[in-house]
């Protein structure tokens, strides 16, 4: 099972390609390096992180697992790029899920499944995300009055337990960018290490799909209602047909999920139709190149305050030739002046998708003008992944390896 969890680990990394890039840092060591050989982090570490692993769950032995899993843990190791011998980062915390379809088949049910969604999606301010999965949550028996809660970022007072600390992770880890000690130790009580993981990576995930469908605005269909409130409002810049900034790609008819006799995903839109934009990892590394993408990484790692994905892939730009003053520029929120018009876009792009969740027309009409309709969705998806790598490492508390100083400054 633990296999099956892994693999579909690595499937997120490789992307639309299917092949994982080096550029994959959340996975990877730097190159030419382990654990040991890169010059390591300040202070001891908290009290819940175990020195082994380096985060908040205990390092998985390959002996330990079946035939199933050793093949998973080597692929993982391969994946890393690792020396150590060791999976690191994102691919040695999927270790521990259980391996099952978390949305459809976790042992904690569909309603608590569905509320760690809805609240992913209130915390992303997402509005199409929330829409669908509010009506899908009702279906499945989750209380309205603690949807009422969610949408309202109401005090958890009153609500269960388990259903209290699942929105309080995910206000920490989507919100805030930070998971305490104390409500990470009060969810491992409530709900045991494999559900705990896998109810974070349900999280994590939706995160990232959050990105792709804000990134492109996608809207509600005229005659479906949006129920989320939110502090902006959507532009207008978007097809009739598609309800998104991305054109109508037709594809043979399918039979929809049904929901109250209506489709769930309605029809031309949401992350399935955003997919079909795309060129795949090999053809942005074509056409956009490894700097750019190493850029767009690291803004992605800086608007979460993400130390590890930071440091990591900041070591990797270097190696990419992206200029220390881009660099810079990120780290410390700069204005992107005087940089090229690419890095620019990449910039501003990024720090409106993850700081204000809402992307301008302005904004999206300049990046699809430099970039073109295929590399901008592949670059959103790149953004995407690394949003919800973002998730898992800051739940998880992962630090560095031992000797590599941090190079982020977060709070």
């Amino acid at each position: 099972m633990r296999a099956v969890q892994l693999l579909a680990g690595l499937v997120l990394v490789a992307g639309a390609s299917g092949a994982v890039s080096k550029l994959d840092l959340w996975v990877q060591a730097p190159s030419g390096t382990d654990g040991s050989a890169v010059r390591e982090s300040e202070g001891a570490l908290p009290k819940d992180v175990f020195p082994d692993s380096r985060n908040r769950l205990p390092l998985i032995k390959r002996e330990a697992l079946d035939e199933h899993g050793r093949k998973a843990y080597d692929d993982a190791v391969a994946a890393s790029n690792s020396k150590s011998g060791e999976p690191q980062g994102v691919a040695a915390i999927r270790l521990h899920g259980s391996g099952v379809d978390v949305r459809w088949a976790s042992p904690l049910g569909r309603r608590l499944t569905e509320l760690a969604i809805l609240t992913a999606a209130r915390e992303c301010d997402q509005p199409y995300e929330w829409s669908l999965h509010e009506m899908e949550a009702v279906a499945v028996g989750l209380d309205p009055a603690v949807i009422d809660v969610v949408r309202h970022r109401k005090p958890l007072a009153g609500v269960g337990d388990k259903e209290a600390v699942i929105v309080q992770l995910d206000r920490e880890i989507i919100g805030k960018h930070k998971l305490s000690s104390e409500t990470y130790a009060r969810a491992l009580k409530l709900l045991g290490e494999s559900d705990l993981v896998d109810i974070v990576l349900l999280m994590a995930q939706y995160a990232g799909t959050a990105t792709r469908l804000t990134a492109f605005n996608q809207q509600m269909p005229p005659q479906m209602k949006q129920f989320l409130p939110l502090p902006f409002t959507p532009p207008d810049d978007i097809y009739p047909d598609s309800r998104s900034r991305l054109p109508l790609i037709k594809t043979q008819a399918q039979t929809p999920a049904i929901l109250y006799t209506r489709e769930l995903a309605p029809t031309g839109t949401g992350p399935g139709q955003i997919r079909l934009h795309q060129g795949g990892r090999k053809s942005l590394e074509a056409h956009v190149g490894q700097r750019l993408m190493r850029l767009a990484i690291l803004v992605t790692a800086r608007e979460h305050d993400q130390q590890y994905d930071w440091t990591m892939n900041e070591l990797m730009a270097r190696e990419d030739a992206l200029e220390p003053m881009i660099i810079d520029a990120v780290r410390d929120r700069k204005p992107p002046t005087g940089l090229g018009e690419k890095e620019t876009a990449i910039i501003q792009f990024g720090r409106e998708l993850f700081g204000k969740h809402m992307l301008t027309a302005e904004t999206y009409a300049r990046a699809l003008k430099i970039f073109g309709e295929t590399d901008l969705a592949d670059l959103v998806d790149l953004m995407a992944q690394h949003s919800t790598a973002a998730a898992l490492l800051t739940a998880f508390d992962q630090h560095l390896p031992v000797g590599q100083k941090p190079l982020l400054p977060v709070p």
